[in-house]
């Protein structure tokens, strides 16, 4: 989409984390951004996994529907969603919901419990949650109970948006997986209201490391490496995260923000609650592992024997803590114009 204001947009680099993203296009090559956030400090000795209590007994109740318009499909004892021919790579089924809830669970630590940082006052009248949840927007599971102001909606976002007047218009865990992120993006520009938001959450899929514990073998960095491979083939991105001011830009937003925060990979970290945070994390990726032998590792034609030999080696790399990994996780916002009214 060409841009609809002409005017340049400054990016409050909260953290000095969009340097990256001046110069970079989608699809290039995963690279560690440049970043100002805070190093992680670590543990002088790591209390361990079972320092909390289990969290996975906090997400074994969820709630489903069935559709006998969407089918599923089987692989390897994993459910598959079939919308748009299944290109979608990763598992829909019940232990996948439960992850993604996890994933949630930990954002709300991270962020003292913020959804958001779009400053969209305080009487907002429509929000947009694109992919909301555990994924509705492809798979019909929303809960069967909802608030009354809250309606689900099955559809394509890549395709035009039926709605307007929205005042934040949200992506979680999106950017990577669109095909079309221009497309998406002035599809968002559309549907808001003049002064209108929108942010996007999104994990930047490259395992970082402060302090050179963690060497260029590792091989839970090669895994990950091979994962941003493997996606490419399904026109897929985990280098777009940190990518994005330019595509922002592009269709017509302005005030961008960009907020960085890092994620440790493990309970190395000193302080408690990001021990937690990392506790989630790392029992997320060690959930999520299992997925990349599938659909992922076979666009790359790896065998199955090679993919699990992969895997096993990636999982004992993940229970080192010793190894002070970490991910970066990016949360830009950016506001669509008011009309006659430009900021620089």
């Amino acid at each position: 989409m060409t841009s609809l204001a002409g005017d340049l947009a400054s990016c409050h680099d909260d953290d000095g984390a969009c340097d990256e993203a001046k110069s970079a296009t989608p699809l290039s090559p995963v690279t560690t951004p440049e970043t100002e956030a805070p190093a992680i400090e670590a543990a002088s000795e790591s209390g361990g996994d079972d320092e909390f209590d289990a969290i996975s007994e906090l997400f074994d109740d969820t709630t489903s529907v069935t559709s006998s318009i969407y089918a599923h499909t089987y692989e390897r004892g994993r459910r598959y969603q079939s919308f748009k021919n299944g290109r979608y790579p990763i598992p829909n089924d019940d232990f996948e919901q439960n992850r993604e809830d996890m994933k949630h669970a930990m954002l709300m630590e991270l962020t003292d419990g913020k959804l958001f940082y779009a400053p969209i006052g305080e009487n907002p009248q429509k929000i947009l949650d694109i992919g909301t949840g555990t994924g509705i927007d492809l798979t019909p599971i929303q809960p069967l109970w909802v608030p009354p102001n809250v309606e689900f909606v099955v559809d394509d976002c890549e395709k035009d948006w039926l709605t307007g007047d929205v005042d934040l218009a949200h992506f979680r865990f999106m950017a990577m997986i669109l095909r079309d992120i221009p497309g998406v993006l002035g599809h968002a520009y559309k549907s808001l209201r003049p002064g209108g938001w929108i942010e996007l959450q999104e994990l930047h899929g490259h395992p970082c490391c402060d302090d050179g514990t963690m060497g260029r073998d590792d091989q839970f960095k090669q895994l990950y490496d091979l994962a941003g491979q493997a996606y490419q083939k399904f026109g897929m991105s985990t280098a777009l995260p940190a990518q994005l001011k330019p595509l922002l830009l592009d269709a017509g937003f302005q005030n961008i923000h960009c907020k960085v925060m890092k994620v440790p990979i493990g309970t190395w970290a000193k302080d408690k609650t990001m021990r937690l945070i990392g506790l989630y994390q790392k029992t997320a990726v060690g959930d999520f592992i299992p997925t990349l032998a599938g659909r992922p590792f076979e666009a790359l034609g790896m065998s199955q024997v090679e993919a699990q030999v992969t895997l096993a080696f990636a999982r004992k790399a993940l229970d080192d803590a010793n190894v002070h990994r970490y991910f970066n996780y990016y949360f830009w916002y950016a506001q669509k114009p008011v009309l006659g009214r430009t900021t620089v």
